[in-house]
């Protein structure tokens, strides 16, 4: 992300004084004012020393007793990916109990029918900010003028800031090109580190005019009545439900077996494992696009981390932690599943290690976020955030392992590898993995998405690819922690 600026872009005049209090609040603001809540640095002082005591006091153990070491890891890991899988189960059952009906909720989310989105007068509605980031992408521009341009939604009310890095000219020449200042106003983002899609939106943040504030991908297909459904929503709940995220899902999910997989797994994460920890109280880890805030709460929590590759995802933790609320809201946005290997590791990466960095940021003081969220929402945090990549890297090593029990040829494998593990180990093998696809299965058929089930026979292979992103994401952790690796877009079929 970081290179030489565009010769054309040297022409443009120097940011004013305002902009410059802009640039420094949306790259400093958070590390300034709650450095304990800011990626800037991954691992404290005390987390260093902490690491090195532990490996300290590891490693000669396991050089001195390897096999019984490597029975307690394993066994360990057996036991927290058999919770991991029934927690999962277990937010999947809570989104199928049914709601009642005056709740105005439908499968833990608040659903708002088309009738009641546009009974509210225009006067009535509030004036709604909408960010656009969008980086090297002078190709999608027109999709952005039709997807956001077409949101029922009164113009005057609307403050929609389409965030373009100064030095991208390719991006802004395209955007002046398509009519996109009709109903958006291109702010220009002053070249700073780190170049990540956060630190664009904070800068548009210091300009939003909204009550409220969205985020949408230069990709994005919203449902139309999206803004209205959140304002209705926003009506409903308390002033401490300070987000609602909507639903993603993709309008390319039939491209290729690829498409397929990413499609399915957004179903069931937006479709129940985000209203499932909704209906529990737990922290959401939002997704990157579509979540609706209240603008003064995230001006207060100095809007995203700008040195985190999954703002959202952290944005949700803090909100948490300070005693607010995320829900989710029965409203879809499309967007583009990545359909290329490369470019979906690529973004796999980025996601996994976010969500990485996004843990040892929030449990650097244990016992402080503990007393924050309470105990539930806690464990909560870390069998979605810290063990989604986790256990995704584990997966294939599990089955490796196994396949070498089986086939007897490493016999160092059988000997750690009790008959009471052997057993526990089976259990996850064949019980666990059934029970992960059938949770996809189970969200689909609710979803009405049948044309995706049969994918979900090969999700396995998925789960491969899974594991060669969230490697990349463990080196990158140590590599390059705030490096924003950018994911192509405009590759799905025409």
């Amino acid at each position: 992300m970081t290179g030489e600026a565009p010769e054309a872009a040297q022409d443009r005049p120097a940011p004013t004084e305002e902009e410059q209090r802009w640039l420094d609040e949306a790259v400093n603001g958070l590390r300034r004012e709650r450095p304990d809540m800011s990626s800037s640095v991954v691992l404290t002082t005390r987390q260093r020393y902490g690491l090195i005591v532990v490996l300290v006091v590891l490693i000669p153990l396991a050089l001195a007793f390897r096999n019984d070491t490597a029975v307690v890891l394993l066994a360990g890991l057996n036991v927290a990916y058999a919770i991991v899988v029934a927690y999962r189960v277990f937010l999947v059952t809570r989104v199928l109990r049914p709601s009642p009906p005056e709740s105005g909720m439908r499968a833990g989310m608040h659903h708002i029918t088309d009738e009641e989105a546009r009974a509210v007068p225009d006067e009535d509605l509030p004036i709604y900010t909408v960010l656009l980031p969008a980086y090297n992408e002078p190709g999608i521009m027109s999709r952005l003028v039709s997807g956001v341009g077409a949101m029922e939604y009164p113009r005057d009310k609307l403050d929609v800031q389409l965030l373009l890095e100064a030095d991208d000219v390719t991006t802004v020449a395209a955007a002046e090109a398509t009519g996109a200042a009709a109903f958006a106003r291109v702010v220009l983002v002053p070249p700073a580190e780190p170049r990540t899609k956060p630190k664009a939106c904070n800068y548009g943040l210091q300009q939003a005019r909204g009550e409220l504030t969205t985020i949408y991908d230069a990709e994005d297909r919203p449902d139309p009545l999206q803004l209205r459904r959140a304002v209705v929503a926003f009506g409903r709940v308390g002033e401490d439900v300070a987000c609602l995220q909507a639903r993603l899902s993709y309008h390319n999910a039939d491209q290729n077996l690829l498409t397929k997989w990413f499609a399915i797994e957004y179903e069931t994460w937006f479709g129940f494992l985000l209203p499932g920890l909704s209906s529990v109280g737990a922290p959401l880890p939002l997704g990157g696009t579509s979540n609706h805030l209240r603008t003064d709460v995230l001006r207060r929590l100095h809007g995203w981390d700008p040195f985190n590759v999954t703002e959202d995802a952290d944005l949700g933790m803090r909100l948490a932690r300070s005693g607010y609320h995320s829900e989710v809201l029965d409203s879809v946005t499309l967007e583009e599943a990545n359909s290329d290997p490369i470019n979906w590791a690529r973004q796999r990466s980025r996601w996994n290690k976010g969500y990485l960095v996004t843990a040892l940021v929030q449990l650097r003081h244990p016992v402080r976020l503990a007393r924050e969220l309470g105990a539930k929402a806690l464990v909560s945090l870390i069998l979605t955030v810290l063990a989604t990549p986790v256990m995704s890297l584990l997966n294939p090593v599990a089955w490796l392992l196994s396949l070498g029990w089986w086939t007897g040829t490493m016999p160092f494998i059988a000997s750690i590898f009790p008959g009471w593990l052997v057993y526990l180990s089976l259990l996850n093998l064949f019980v666990g993995n059934f029970a992960n696809v059938y949770v996809d299965v189970v969200a689909l058929r609710q979803l009405r998405r049948p044309g995706l089930l049969w994918a979900c026979l090969a999700m396995p292979l998925y789960w491969v690819l899974m594991a060669v992103g969230t490697g990349k994401a463990f080196v990158q952790l140590i590599t390059a922690p705030s490096y924003w690796e950018k994911t192509a877009h405009g590759l799905d079929a025409a």
